[in-house]
Parts: C-alpha cells; sequence; structure tokens
C-alpha cells in the first residue's frame, strides 16, 4: 500500500456509480481499514492504535455506542468505520497557526467539510477577533478570560448555549452541565435532540425509562429480531457479529426500511473462515421494502393480527398474566386495533398484506422477540407515536423483562447515553436537580433550556448571545442550513471546543475561539497523574477509556480541564464547585457523581471492575415500570398518512460508507455503488421514468414545505440522479448536504426531532 497524500476538494463531475454490493465487510473491509490506518497515522501508529481500541486496558471508540462483550474479547474489537474513526483523531496531520494564517475564514468557508476535517489536529487556541478576516493565536488564559467576561457580561444566562455532542466523556459532561447550572441556564442542547429523543420520549411515557431494555447477550438468545429503520453495516458494524451469532442460535431476523442494506443481506466476517474465503452469514430472512412513514401503520397492523390470533385461540398467544399485572390501557388499545383501516395500511407502508401476516406469525410463534431501530424511525412526524406503537406490539406477549427480548435503540454516537445520563439534558428531572444542589450548594434553575431546534430559533430570533459547544460540527449537524448559519453568524461569540476543523468553525460570530482537545486515543496527564474517563454504551454498561498516545500538541487541553478552567474564569478560585480539583484528578468528579446520578453509588470502585457495571433498568430488572400509572402504558396512536404532491417524492437524509456523522472519511459509499462523490440522489428507477428524468441525469432537490397560505421552498444544487431500488415514490440523499432541505419548522410530535427522514421534494433538471 502506498500512503496517500492529503485530500484535495472533491470534483463531483467525477462521481463513479457501480453496481451496489451484496455483502458488508469481508477482507474488502479488513483492507479499506488498513488503508485508512496508513494514511493517516502509517504503520507503527496504526498497529500500536488499533490494538487497543475497544480493550479493557485501552480507550472506547470515538465512533459508535455499540457494546462490546462482558467477558471474553477479540483481539480485534473493533470495525471498518472503528478504523477509520480512530485514523481520523489520530492522524499525524497537524493544523497550527501557520495554517491559519495562510486561510482566511472567507477561503476556508468553500471549502467542504471533508477537505477541512482531512487537514488534520488543531494544535493551539485561535481567535477570530470581530472584523478579522484569519483566526490567529491566543493564549489559554486569554481565551477563558475571553469567554469568562461574555458570559458574566450578559443581561440573563439564558443568553448562553452550552452544545454538546456524544463523544463526550462522562467526567467532562457532568462538569459540563454543572458550569450551565451553576450560571444559570438549562440551555444544554445536544446531537440526541437530533437523533433518539424521539426513543427516549416514547419509552418514558410507555415503559418508564428512556433507554434500551436488552443486553448483548439478550440480542445474542433472541429468536426474533426486527431491524427497523436502520442500517447496521454502516452505522454499527459491530452488530453484524451480534446478528450472525444469533443466526447461528437460530434466530429469524426481519428487515423493515426502504433501501436495501448490504449488512442485513450478508455479512462476511473477516474474523472467521467463512467470512474470509467463505459466502459469509445470510442475515436477513425476510425484507420488508416499506414506504417512508409507513412504519407506525406497519406496527398497528402487526398489532392487529396477534390480537386477531388470540381473538381466533384465546388464551395461547397473549401473555395475560403480565398484560393484567404489569400493563394499562390495553382494553382502550384493543377496542382501536380492532378498527384497522386496511386501506390506510396499504397506502402507508406499501408491503403486501401476505408479508405483513408473515410477519405477524413470527411474532406469535416467538418467544424471545427484540425489537431493534435506530433513526430510520426516530425522525418523522410521527416518530414518538410509532415507537410506542412497536411498544405496544412488545408488551402483547410480555417481550419487556425477560431474557432474549425487549427495546432495543441502536445509540448512534460513543456516548450520547452517558451525556443524558450525566445531566446533559434542556428538561432535567427536580431530583436530579435538588441533588445537584445539595451536592454542591449551588441553586439550579427550574425552567426547561432550549433543546436544538429551539436554540437555533433562539439564536436566530435575537435571544441568544454566546453560544459554546463541546465537540461536534453544529452546522452540519442541524437542520436548516442557511437558517442555521445566519443563527450561528448572529452571536457575539461562537466557542467551539474541538479536535479537528471542521464547518463550524468557519461560520462564526462576531467573535470566534476555536479550543483544541485531547482526543480518546491520547494521553490524559493531570497534576494529579495519569488520568482515565469513562463512557456508558448503548446497552447502559458503564466503562473505563484510557488514551496512550502522546497528545497531538503540547498545547492542548482534555475537555475536562477545559471545562473547569472556564468554570474558574466565571465564578472565580472561591465558587462552590471545586474546579481545581475536577482538573486535577477526575476521580474526584465520580464521587460527586455517585452522590448525585441515581444508579452510580461507588463509582469510582465499580468503573475499576473489567467489565465497568451495568446501570439500573427496572422494566429489564424487575418488570417494574417507573410511570404515571406504575405500569408499562399501551397507547393509542392513530395514523396521519403523508400528503405527496403528484410528481414530488419523500426524501429521507442517510450516511454514506465513508462517513460517521458529520466526519466525512472519504468518497465513496461502496455498499451503494457510488464512488468518487456525495452529491447523489438515489431515486426509484419507476420513478424516474414517471418524472421523466433520465439516470445519471444531475438535477436539482426542491424541498416544499407549506407555510401559512403557500409554499416555502429551500434548494440544493447539482446532485447527480442515481437510479436505485428504493420503496417506490421515496429518495434518498446522504446528510450534511441534504440538510439545507430539511425545514427547522418540521419536527417530530413530542420530541421536537428534526423529520429528515420525511422530507417531500420535487427534482428539477440542473
Amino acid at each position: 500500500m502506498t500512503r496517500r497524500p492529503p485530500q484535495q476538494d472533491v470534483d463531483e463531475s467525477k462521481i463513479k456509480v457501480g453496481e451496489p454490493t451484496t455483502y458488508a465487510a469481508g477482507v474488502k473491509g479488513v483492507l479499506v481499514s488498513l488503508q485508512h490506518g496508513w494514511d493517516e497515522m502509517g504503520v507503527t501508529r496504526s498497529v500500536r492504535t488499533l490494538r487497543l481500541l475497544n480493550q479493557r486496558e485501552g480507550f472506547d471508540c470515538p465512533g459508535c455506542a455499540w457494546p462490546e462483550a462482558q467477558g471474553h474479547r477479540k483481539l480485534a474489537e473493533f470495525c471498518e468505520n472503528g478504523a477509520k474513526a480512530v485514523a481520523e483523531e489520530a492522524t499525524t496531520r497537524r493544523v497550527g497557526p501557520e495554517f491559519f494564517a495562510r486561510h482566511s475564514v472567507a477561503e476556508l468557508a468553500e471549502k467542504t467539510d471533508y477537505w477541512l476535517g482531512k487537514q488534520g489536529r488543531l494544535t493551539h487556541p485561535m481567535v477570530l477577533r470581530e472584523g478579522a478576516s484569519h483566526y490567529e493565536p491566543i493564549s489559554w488564559d486569554d481565551a477563558f478570560a475571553l469567554v469568562g467576561n461574555s458570559l458574566r457580561g450578559l443581561a440573563d444566562p439564558n443568553e448562553a448555549i452550552f452544545y454538546t455532542s456524544g463523544r463526550t466523556s462522562n467526567e467532562a459532561a457532568f462538569s459540563y452541565q454543572l458550569l450551565a447550572r451553576a450560571l444559570g441556564t438549562n440551555n444544554l442542547p445536544d446531537c440526541s435532540n437530533m437523533c433518539h429523543e424521539s426513543s427516549g420520549s416514547a419509552l418514558i411515557q410507555t415503559i418508564g425509562v428512556g433507554k434500551g431494555s436488552v443486553s448483548l447477550a439478550d440480542v445474542t438468545n433472541a429468536d426474533l429480531l426486527l431491524v427497523v429503520g436502520q442500517n447496521p453495516g454502516t452505522n454499527h458494524p459491530r452488530m453484524l457479529s451480534a446478528l450472525e451469532e444469533a443466526k447461528g442460535n437460530g434466530a429469524t431476523i426481519v428487515a423493515v426500511n426502504p433501501l436495501p442494506e448490504a449488512g442485513l443481506m450478508r455479512f462476511k466476517n473477516p474474523q472467521n473462515v467463512r467470512g474470509v474465503v467463505g459466502k459469509g452469514t445470510p442475515l436477513a430472512d425476510e425484507f420488508c421494502q416499506i414506504r417512508l412513514g409507513g412504519d407506525l401503520a406497519f406496527f398497528r397492523a402487526l398489532g392487529h393480527l396477534v390480537l386477531a390470533a388470540e381473538d381466533a385461540a384465546p388464551g395461547t398467544v397473549l401473555d395475560r398474566e403480565f398484560i393484567e399485572s404489569c400493563t394499562h390501557g390495553f382494553e382502550e388499545w384493543a377496542a382501536d386495533i380492532r378498527q384497522l383501516d386496511w386501506d390506510e395500511v396499504d397506502a402507508a407502508t406499501g408491503l403486501s398484506r401476505e408479508q405483513i401476516a408473515h410477519v405477524a406469525r413470527l411474532l406469535v410463534e416467538s418467544k424471545r422477540t427484540i425489537i431493534c431501530w435506530a433513526m430510520g424511525l426516530t425522525q418523522h412526524k410521527q416518530s414518538v407515536p410509532t415507537i410506542r406503537e412497536l411498544v405496544n406490539v412488545l408488551l402483547l406477549r410480555g417481550m419487556i423483562g425477560k431474557p432474549g427480548a425487549g427495546v432495543c435503540p441502536v445509540r448512534g454516537h460513543s456516548n450520547v447515553q452517558g451525556d443524558r445520563t450525566m445531566g446533559i439534558y434542556e428538561k432535567p428531572k427536580e431530583n436530579f436537580l435538588s441533588a445537584l444542589d445539595s451536592e454542591f450548594g449551588i441553586t439550579s434553575p427550574r425552567d426547561h433550556g432550549y433543546d436544538t431546534v429551539e436554540a437555533i430559533h433562539a439564536m436566530r430570533d435575537g435571544k441568544a448571545k454566546v453560544f459554546f459547544a463541546v465537540g461536534g460540527n453544529f452546522v452540519s449537524a442541524t437542520p436548516d442550513t442557511e437558517v442555521t448559519m445566519r443563527a450561528l453568524r448572529s452571536m457575539d461569540l461562537t466557542v467551539h471546543v474541538s479536535t479537528k476543523l471542521n464547518m463550524s468553525h468557519v461560520v462564526p460570530g462576531k467573535q470566534a475561539l476555536i479550543l483544541p482537545t485531547l482526543g480518546r486515543t491520547e494521553r490524559d496527564e493531570q497534576t494529579g497523574g495519569a488520568q482515565f474517563v469513562t463512557v456508558e454504551d448503548s446497552m447502559s454498561c458503564v466503562h473505563r477509556s484510557r488514551g496512550r498516545l502522546a497528545p497531538a500538541s503540547s498545547s492542548l487541553l482534555s475537555e475536562v480541564a477545559i471545562v473547569s478552567r472556564l468554570a474558574r474564569a466565571v465564578f472565580g478560585e472561591s465558587h462552590a464547585v471545586p474546579w481545581a480539583t475536577f482538573e486535577a484528578d477526575y476521580d474526584t468528579i465520580r464521587d460527586h457523581i455517585s452522590r448525585v446520578v441515581p444508579g452510580c453509588s461507588d463509582y469510582n470502585a465499580r468503573v475499576r471492575e473489567p467489565d465497568g457495571f451495568i446501570l439500573p433498568h427496572p422494566p429489564r430488572d424487575s418488570r417494574s415500570f417507573p410511570t404515571t400509572t406504575g405500569k408499562a402504558n399501551f397507547t393509542v396512536n392513530p395514523v396521519q398518512l403523508i400528503q405527496v404532491p403528484a410528481g414530488r417524492l419523500i426524501l429521507q437524509t442517510l450516511r454514506s460508507h465513508d462517513q460517521y456523522n458529520t466526519t466525512i472519511y472519504g468518497l465513496d459509499d461502496r455498499y451503494r455503488g457510488v464512488h468518487d462523490g456525495r452529491r447523489v440522489v438515489f431515486v426509484n428507477p419507476d420513478d424516474l421514468s414517471a418524472l421523466g428524468i433520465a439516470d445519471g441525469a444531475m438535477v436539482d432537490m426542491v424541498s416544499e414545505w407549506p407555510s401559512g397560505d403557500g409554499v416555502v421552498e429551500r434548494r440544493v444544487k447539482l446532485f447527480r440522479v442515481i437510479a436505485y431500488p428504493t420503496a417506490p415514490g421515496c429518495a434518498a440523499a446522504y446528510f450534511p448536504e441534504a440538510n439545507a432541505l430539511v425545514p427547522l419548522e418540521s419536527t417530530a410530535e413530542t420530541s421536537n426531532t428534526p423529520t429528515s427522514k420525511a422530507i417531500i421534494i420535487r427534482l428539477e433538471r440542473s
């Protein structure tokens, strides 16, 4: 392999399109992983780094939140995209003051996220002064003084917004939310608001806990798994190993998705002979190619058929004992579902009634059922009702709180669940705030803060002045790109704590700071000695993560150190919270966490266990449900059909195989046959024929959003059409390129999550 030079910006006219693949991973995945590591880190550094990834004495993957097995771990406990994530962070390329001297902000704003990210690791704190064209170096002390003065000068603490992404450690997250609340605001939007907020909202209403109820052992021992609105081959590749093991144990897998995804067709596991020289393991026994937004009608139909099976053979299908002792609202739900409108199901799902009946029979016959899902369910107008309805289906047969059964929302980022556990939430519970106040002698605000969409509204409307982000790429992660950019540019000060350059850095407020931080892979040395941090995976396991590489620059600070020093700049050295002690020794933070955060008692001792510890989950642990009724709640969820005008399509945004969230690793989506570009839109061939648009044509995508008496349009230009076997009437394009089409006002009921999977568009020839 030859080491490739830093990538240049992309020429979208050179996109190549081939046949999609019919399997995931395999030897090709190994070779791609090695190439990325070699390109970014070199051979020696790659070997040193990857052997520690997801190991007990190593560091947690900065990619997805899929858990590691309890007990034995493989020598290579990572996937292709995990290797890419580590290569991006541990790259030997650097972005220092000389880079910013060469490139103005205006010039950088013309680049893509891909180009920006490929320049390397940030090495020094940088400031963009008001009216200046270039970022320039600033000392850490001056940077903290600038932010501290800005925060103290606000007329109201709620004029500050504190954003975070899911890669923040538990220790940094706890410190960060404490800073915000000591200041006097609950404005703590995070990436959960844009992905699994709908899951949390629905699960809290139905089972009382907004997290999944299953373990990795449950997944591998289930006899029926429904994988809905999810592409594990790209987004959570290590999940494929668990699905393969489940298949080996006799499980049936049903995939429900608008697009056929390679990872759910066949998995060639590179860690066994079958995956290297054989054909691999077929995974999905049934593929339900559902229309976008049809999942609520699908689950209602399944519930209807399961109930009908019980009516036909009373006492043989439903778990009556569980329903009577552990649930509430069954009769109301049953009365509604018996009136199911099959014409509505046909229109919403696009599935045959025979296929739906087959899946219902699988549910009736299964003894251990798990339903897994991701953003294909959570980013619709009716996401929360949809997830409530899938819970209804599980409750019918007592599939909560038993081995091999339950709900499995698959979180997208490595510690997004841990951030929420540690208090990163704009609507905190009173018991958490009371415990925080008692522990530290502060008075936390009780008014709800802004979520992500509300934060953009507040910035746009002049209600916010300072925007502070720990991690993430706010501009590229959020909807309605032009509106979001204008909102950020109106801020008095924007601050980004980051490891690498991204688009948000070149959309500055009147003044802007870039504060470089340590990555997961790097050693964290403080005055109290070598430190480790902790994270929580998608299945509620809290465990250690310790970087081993030398930091990319001697000027880097850890996230904990940045938060602690900022707090001292805001509150002074005599504040009630011992910020200097937090920075010196993270054990002190964990001691406070143990007394504030439910389920975290004896935190320091328990995270030092080889596999960490599992947080309590009453529905899973004891079939107790901390809901308003004290039981698991059946809910009635009517369908609202998406009205698509003639000549229009429903668009969903999704990831390519060469990206994770907003980080673009490369320009190939080999599973879908796309190479050397990203500005593509996948459309069913029959829809293209009806629209009179040729495969390969260049089009603009225009979204249409009803507003008042008219329609508001948003446009993205020059996308190549790819004829692809999507569900009829549906289209797909990559984010962040298509985020500009998502109206800020178009959000899910209850959760306020942007509806990035339900955008009405038309295609116009470019």
